[in-house]
């Protein structure tokens, strides 16, 4: 019986030994590459937000103040990514002090870009159901909107300090930089999830619920399209948010999922499609606006990189279909096309 056991304990040794180590060649293959991809697609992304929003926008209205914070969070967001590939795929070369300041700039982006797509959604609820009132308060809702996108920052960088001050590179096997105390650990977790997670869902859930009802009982050839949008920002956001969030928290009550492997390759993954989110924050807040994909033409016709006949042909339909379908002065209608 004795040597039964002692047998069936060293082939299980083995097989988590194996398993572990098939897992490590995953996260070391895996992670860095998605960094980069996330990084590569963020950069580009964000970037044509980011200058549209500024060269041609020019911070015109309340959602254009938040098209200029949540590109550059994102921005900064994704520019970290390379260093932790890196460190993915060796170990942390960087020194402490980087350590300490990349932890901080990737922390306060997180937060930034997750408080702002809050903001966005109050400002889509603002614009529809009461759209009357966010029309004749235009400059006044300008003036708060950067206020709170300066509170934005400052609060970002206030609930990050945690992990600035406690981050450090330590030796487990290879350096690694993080940050290792129980009692940080609990009250990371508890605003990542409060302020990354919960609020903005709850906000667009509330929100958004409100504006389908609101949609639903006017009339005007933007509703469908605008309900269209709305799932999609609600379904990305739930897809690539909870997954791993739920994760975090299942750990966070359940320690010994930590030494189950099949845990681990959950962490990994639901962490790479939660990182996604700074690709597709353009596409969703951005992009689908008639007015901004005309700003992005008129960006690619001044560098140079389409025939001027061409773009100006789509420019000309673009704008005379907008016409047409825009003839009614409808407060209410203009509001749900800004969706």
């Amino acid at each position: 019986m004795a040597e039964y056991n002692y047998e069936d304990y060293n082939s299980s040794y083995e097989s988590s030994r194996e398993e572990h180590q098939q897992f490590l060649q995953f996260k070391k293959v895996f992670l860095p590459c998605t960094y980069l991809v996330v990084f590569i697609g963020g950069l580009v992304g964000n970037s044509l937000v980011l200058v549209i929003s500024i060269f041609y926008h020019r911070l015109q209205s309340l959602t254009d103040v938040f098209l200029v914070n949540l590109p550059l969070a994102d921005l900064v967001f994704v520019c970290t990514l390379p260093f932790w590939a890196y460190a993915g795929i060796r170990e942390w070369v960087f020194g402490k002090a980087m350590c300490k300041t990349l932890l901080g700039i990737y922390t306060i982006n997180f937060y930034t870009s997750m408080l702002i797509l809050t903001c966005i959604t109050v400002d889509r609820f603002t614009a529809v159901v009461k759209a009357t009132k966010a029309y004749n308060q235009q400059a006044k809702r300008m003036t708060w909107g950067k206020v709170t996108s300066l509170l934005i920052w400052v609060i970002s960088l206030l609930v990050s300090l945690p992990q600035i001050i406690y981050g450090n590179v330590f030796n487990l096997d290879k350096l690694i930089c993080g940050y290792h105390n129980e009692e940080i650990s609990t009250v990371v977790l508890a605003t990542q999830m409060t302020l990354g997670f919960f609020l903005p869902l709850l906000a667009m859930i509330v929100c958004y619920s409100v504006i389908i009802k609101t949609l639903l009982h006017a009339r005007g050839f933007q509703k469908h399209r605008s309900l269209k949008i709305i799932f999609l920002v609600m379904a990305v956001f739930l897809v690539t948010q909870t997954p791993f969030n739920l994760v975090k928290l299942i750990r966070s009550t359940q320690w010994e999922y930590d030494a189950m492997t099949s845990f681990q390759y959950a962490i990994v993954v639901t962490e790479a499609i939660a990182y996604l989110r700074a690709c597709l924050n353009p596409v969703l807040y951005a992009f689908v606006s008639l007015k901004f994909r005309k700003n992005f033409w008129k960006l690619v016709k001044d560098i140079g990189c389409l025939p001027y006949l061409g773009v100006s042909h789509q420019w000309k339909s673009s704008e005379d279909n907008s016409k047409t379908c825009s003839a009614s002065h409808n407060v209410e209608a203009t509001s749900i096309f800004q969706l």
